[in-house]
């Protein structure tokens, strides 16, 4: 009876805790009873909160119930525990003795306990399904996960067994597996306040359905913009990066599916289309020393699966319970599987460029050999002509990426099913091959690397990591000609397609240039001398532009420099008495110090001022150099470790890098380099000085001027050294290089900058034609190639000095452009014709020839002496970087005057040089920057009249491709590949946010004009009664439903350029001081373009929070997992405390009002809804005093959504801010 009269009290007192809390003796109540159940103690929380103790107590209260049920239907010992925690065990009563009374007093009592089961059962659900006390449970289930598992096994015990359930005429046990399903918190009820639903009504917005029609497709495009431009702006060979793009662009996916509250289906298929359309805009490029199609079928093929993997993997790893894990895994399995299947409708995007062609071919050839039945792998291939494939054999990007899937396992070949992937029957496939020919099965099965075999293998991509293993082993252990062709094989098409294995390929190409020193080996230089023929292969075959930027995009840069600072060190310190012969060639130890030197300098821009020196503001990370990319390099084999024993967070970089040697490297371990590196930096930093007369560097100054000049000595003349005028030179004019040259490659180049010193002084005082200058430039570099980083950096540090007289390019004494100037400004005009920037005229006035400063002169005199062929591309694309950076920092028209001077020597590259003269005007004009940035947001949201994409697509920003080849001739570019190819030339890069947030203000008016009619604002004014949940007139609903998808379009536009020009740095300050300044600051009123100036002002504020919160994602992840999330914390809560600081009225605003309440409301909400996890590393009381602020703006129910999702400390106020507003939750 005791029970049966507690619950009937609890029924009636439970459900009215809004008039405790309201009470005034609540908090000594809330005391008393957490004193005497021990409830602190119990679920061990720390504090003396009276909300945490409500809490306590009325799970309390349902688990008592629980655990009373299971124990009166004896389930209490199915349990784990075999008990409760609870003392619910039944008490026995006295009975009379009486025979006939204690019967029907044990009848009535067990009759009396079977009632007290059903009705604490249907308690239960009455406590789960009200809504004040749901809401309570919820705060339970959230921040005491251990003891709501605990909880819910119990009930699921009871579900299962409890006969009382079932005879419950209230609840059934559907009904209350439903009730605590639903149990989500505020988030998901009705009582979510206007602002809220205005919100959500916009991000709704994004959920679009995929066009089949077109890859372009404007629906399409809005939400997977920033995949485009980040994948674009890979493609830009200037700077390697330190990172892996798999990592980076995993993270932005990521970040992308949560703001656009989109499925993984549709997220993955978003990616896809996104590098197809990268690749069909690299179909036919222009000519160039510029990354290009290899290095976009790498994103495709390679760092887009990896990305994927990526994600999978983490989402395999996410769930606590391997129930959850495979859930979590099948789900995003079967979303890559959809999005995959979704591809065969864009045949247009599919066509494979022409080097791709084979390959797809042969990825549909082996999709009807499985299907027909037919085994042997590869080796089905061997011998196989092109007449031999079936005519419906052939293949598209679709297979190929197919094939990177399955590769990855991530797909498994069922896909061959599909529906169309196969076109021809599998009784095509040709059963009798031509006669077997040398290929990787061959290899395989033991064939020998004979020429023909090696040709084969360099130019065929090798399938499996198998393969390419067997080609790792020869070179290891191999003979010492097989080493050779093993190394060849490893840099050749294996290297540049082999997508599914490319990272490996790069690893074992990464370990061959750091060989082992051998067991049997006691000499006294560096064993790597006797590797020299070997490591020259490797080094020549990783040095084209598109290898360089295939390793930066598997984030292997940094391991790269950490092997080849040891081969700089060791061969720059020989002297180049010994040679080899490789390949009928002789080369010294100066040839492969050459070749690792200016591959190790091609990985950072060694042509820069140190950074104290920089004129402009750097973004952290930009400014890459030695000790930072050795930094990067430890740092990384430090967190694969860690990522490896923690297998929830590891990824394919860190397994990767886990074959890597683990030593650390520090420039200190290379006195020869470091001492080069601080002499370099000090020669770009200032004026040469301290040549001492007599000194061997002296010595050898006076030898190279007399090699490079020794014609002028012939001929009486003889070049000296600035302070060796009282000197005695030799003067002998001897053809044969010097023993004083015959040194090793480091004190050569500490010689060097003296040399160059002398000689530009000969020439600017007559003593030194040009052309003699560039010949003897020319010598030097071909004596010691390495010599080029010196003669680069000296000349662009002079120029920078401003100290010599400008060259006058006349045709006579130095090369003239005139004959092509008038026709490359002409051509520069329509690549910006898009972007609205008037191009100076190049024309100088009169007769006039153009004029360039001196050692810029001499610079571009000395390319220009060099013949494009295989042997020195290398060092042509190393040099030319550097003077096209240093031609474009010139005044104008520097860069268009060299672009004209090249064009007229390798005229297949003109398309190029004029590209890059082009973007010179944006680097002396931050108005031509500002303008270049509007015609990008113009482009992007479909605001151009003049063009004939005005809906807004990314081929509005990034164009199909350009160049003088396309029909019509060279066309207008479009401003985002404009804006992509120059922010990292721009000055004073940390208030580029500034801009852009400027922009988009600007933009968010020019959309709501356009988005709403006068007759829908007329309506507006005067409509009261037809307001909608989101503030506005249902009539405007469709019109402002595109308003706000164009406004969510600018901002991440907007978000996307802030991230990309200045990464964590422009993100971090946008958060930490641009948005804060821009609130403080007043704003004008505009006109009223027609619309209400308050409709304006909350898609402002929208805007605003959508381009802070989706740039944090950007640079921090949604997650914890990315390394620069450790910044989140402290810049996230300067944030957080300013808002805070504003809404208690410590700070003063000069902003509208109304935008400053959307931008509250909507960055919280976009918060909640995305990265819910960053809300636990702000301080709690600062949460509190934003939920505060949010309830005196009638913010209720966000404010509660912010307390729900702010961890332990924070529940105790929820629950009394649920409480104390009673009613209005319970609506």
């Amino acid at each position: 009876m005791g029970y049966r009269l507690y619950m009937e009290l609890l029924k009636r007192y439970a459900f009215s805790l809004p008039s405790l809390v309201n009470g005034p003796n609540y908090r000594k109540i809330m005391e008393s009873i957490n004193h005497t159940l021990h409830l602190s103690q119990i679920f061990e929380l720390q504090g003396s909160e009276s909300g945490k103790h409500v809490i306590e107590y009325v799970f309390t209260v349902v688990w008592q119930l629980l655990d009373a049920s299971l124990d009166d239907e004896g389930l209490l010992a199915l349990t784990v525990e075999k008990k409760s925690m609870w003392p619910v065990a039944t008490q026995e009563m006295e009975i009379s003795n009486r025979d006939d009374l204690a019967g029907k007093r044990v009848e009535h009592r067990e009759g009396l306990c079977r009632m007290n089961t059903v009705l604490a059962i249907e308690i239960i659900g009455e406590l789960f399904g009200d809504k004040l006390t749901s809401m309570i449970l919820y705060l339970a289930r959230r921040n005491m996960p251990t003891h709501w598992d605990s909880f819910m096994q119990h009930l699921q015990l009871l579900v299962s067994n409890s006969s009382a359930l079932r005879n419950s005429k209230i609840i059934c046990p559907e009904a209350l597996i439903l009730l605590i399903s639903k149990n989500r918190g505020v988030r998901s009820r009705e009582c979510i306040t206007s602002s809220r639903k205005f919100l959500h009504a916009v991000m709704a917005s994004g959920s679009l359905v995929f066009s089949a029609s077109r890859g372009d497709d404007a629906s399409a495009s809005v939400l997977w913009l920033p995949i485009d431009l980040f994948l674009e702006d890979t493609m830009d060979g200037t700077q390697v990066a330190a990172t892996s793009a798999a990592d980076t662009l995993a993270g932005l996916v990521k970040a992308l599916q949560a703001v656009n509250f989109t499925s993984w289906r549709n997220t993955f298929f978003g990616l896809w289309i996104s590098a197809l359309r990268l690749v069909n805009r690299e179909r036919d490029p222009s000519e160039g020393p510029v990354p290009r199609l290899d290095t976009c079928l790498c994103l495709l093929l390679s760092i887009t699966p990896l990305a994927i993997t990526n994600i999978i993997k983490e989402g395999e790893n996410e769930g606590c319970s391997s129930d959850q894990r495979t859930e979590a895994t099948g789900e995003r399995r079967q979303a890559l599987v959809s999005s995959l299947q979704q591809l065969y409708d864009y045949e247009g995007l599919l066509n494979p460029p022409l080097p791709a062609i084979p390959l797809a071919n042969q990825a549909t050839l082996k999709a009807m050999m499985f299907l027909s039945g037919i085994s042997g792998g590869n080796e089905y291939f061997d011998g196989m002509r092109l007449n031999d494939i079936p005519v419906n054999c052939a293949g598209n990007l679709w297979h190929l990426i197919v094939e990177a899937c399955i590769a990855r396992n991530i797909l498994d070949t069922s896909a061959y099913l599909w529906p169309g992937y196969v076109k021809g029957q599998c009784n095509q496939v040709p059963r009798n091959m031509s006669g077997p020919s040398p290929s990787w099965s061959s290899l395989m099965k033991g064939s020998l690397l004979t020429p023909p075999m090696v040709s084969v293998l360099v130019s065929t991509p090798a399938s499996s990591l198998a393969e390419i293993e067997k080609i790792y082993e020869i070179a290891v252990n191999g003979p010492a000609e097989d080493k050779i062709s093993a190394a060849t094989i490893l840099c050749g098409a294996s290297l540049a397609r082999g997508w599914n294995i490319q990272e490996h390929t790069i690893l074992f190409i990464i370990r061959l240039l750091s060989p082992c020193v051998p067991s049997d080996y006691c000499g006294t230089d560096s064993h790597l001398i006797g590797y020299a023929p070997f490591l020259n292969v490797l080094l020549v075959g990783i040095s084209s532009v598109d290898c360089i930027q295939i390793f930066s995009l598997h984030g292997l840069v940094p391991q790269l420099v950490g092997a080849l600072i040891p081969i700089c060190e060791a061969f720059g310190s020989c002297p180049p008495n010994v040679s080899w012969t490789l390949m009928s060639e002789e080369i010294t130890s100066h040839a492969v110090f050459s070749n690792a030197f200016t591959l190790l300098l091609t990985l950072f821009r060694f042509d820069q001022p140190p950074l104290e020196h920089l004129t402009r503001d750097v973004p952290m990370g930009s400014h890459l150099t030695p000790e930072f990319l050795l930094l990067v390099r430890n740092s990384q084999l430090v967190f694969s470790e860690d990522l490896l024993k923690d297998q929830s967070k590891s990824n394919q970089l860190s397994r990767v890098l886990s074959q890597l040697p683990r030593e650390p490297i520090v420039m200190d371990s290379f006195p020869k380099l470091k001492y080069w590196y601080r002499q370099h930096q000090a020669c770009i930093a200032s004026p040469l000085s301290g040549l001492v007369p007599g000194s061997p560097v002296h010595q050898i100054v006076e030898a190279l001027l007399n090699f490079m000049f020794r014609k002028i000595n012939k001929a009486g003349q003889s070049l000296k050294p600035p302070t060796s005028s009282g000197s005695n030179s030799s003067g002998s004019g001897n053809e044969e290089i010097s023993p004083h040259l015959k040194l090793p490659a480091w004190d050569i180049l500490e010689a060097v900058p003296f040399v160059l010193n002398a000689a530009l002084t000969a020439c600017a005082h007559g003593a030194l034609s040009p052309r003699e200058l560039a010949t003897g430039l020319k010598d030097l570099a071909d004596f010691l190639p390495a010599s080029l980083a010196t003669i680069t950096s000296y000349f662009s540090a002079e120029v920078s000095r401003g100290i010599w007289n400008p060259a006058s390019m006349n045709g006579t004494d130095w090369p003239s452009p005139a004959a092509n100037l008038a026709t490359v400004e002409q051509q520069i005009k329509k690549i910006l014709a898009a972007t609205g920037v008037d191009v100076p005229s190049l024309s100088v006035g009169g007769s006039s020839p153009a004029v360039l400063p001196l050692p810029l002169a001499i610079l571009v005199s000395l390319t220009i002496t060099y013949k494009l062929d295989r042997d020195t591309d290398r060092f042509l694309n190393f040099i030319g970087a550097a003077v096209s950076n240093l031609a474009t920092s010139c005044p104008w028209p520097c860069m268009p005057v060299m672009a004209s001077l090249w064009a007229q020597k390798v005229r297949r590259w003109s398309d190029f040089l004029v590209f890059s003269a082009s973007r010179t005007v944006f680097h002396h004009s931050r108005d031509a920057v500002v303008q270049l940035l509007r015609a990008c947001f113009t482009a992007t949201l479909g605001l151009d009249t003049s063009s004939t994409e005005s809906n807004g697509r990314v081929g509005s920003l990034l164009g199909h491709g350009f160049g003088s080849h396309f029909s019509g001739g060279m066309s207008a570019v479009a401003p985002g590949i404009l804006y992509l190819r120059v922010h990292r030339a721009v000055k004073n890069v940390m208030s580029m946010a500034e801009e852009i947030v400027s922009l988009l203000m600007h933009f968010v008016r020019n959309i709501a004009d356009n988005g709403v009619t006068a007759r829908e604002l007329e309506k507006l004014k005067k409509t009261r009664s037809e307001i909608s949940s989101s503030g506005f007139p249902a009539s405007c609903q469709v019109s402002l439903a595109a308003a706000m998808k164009r406004a969510k379009l600018a901002s991440s536009l907007g978000a996307s350029l802030i991230w990309i020009t200045g990464g964590l740095s422009l993100v971090q300050s946008l958060l930490k001081e641009t948005l804060p300044s821009w609130f403080i600051s007043a704003h004008g009123s505009e006109p009223n373009g027609g619309i209400s100036e308050g409709m304006v002002a909350r898609l402002r504020g929208y805007s605003l929070a959508h381009l802070a919160v989706i740039s944090g994602t950007f640079v921090w992840g949604v997650d914890s997992l990315s390394s620069t999330s450790k910044w989140r914390p402290s810049i996230l809560g300067a944030h957080m405390e300013f808002l805070a600081s504003a809404l208690d009225g410590k700070i003063s605003l000069g902003c509208n009002k109304a935008t400053w309440r959307a931008y509250v409301s909507g960055f919280i909400s976009l918060i909640l809804g995305c990265a819910p996890r960053w809300l636990l590393e702000v301080d709690l009381e600062v949460l509190k005093r934003l939920s505060k602020g949010l309830k005196r703006w009638d913010e209720e129910a966000l404010a509660l959504a912010l307390l729900e999702n702010s961890g332990v400390g924070a529940m105790g106020t929820a629950a009394e801010m649920i409480l104390e507003g009673g009613l209005s939750f319970a609506r």
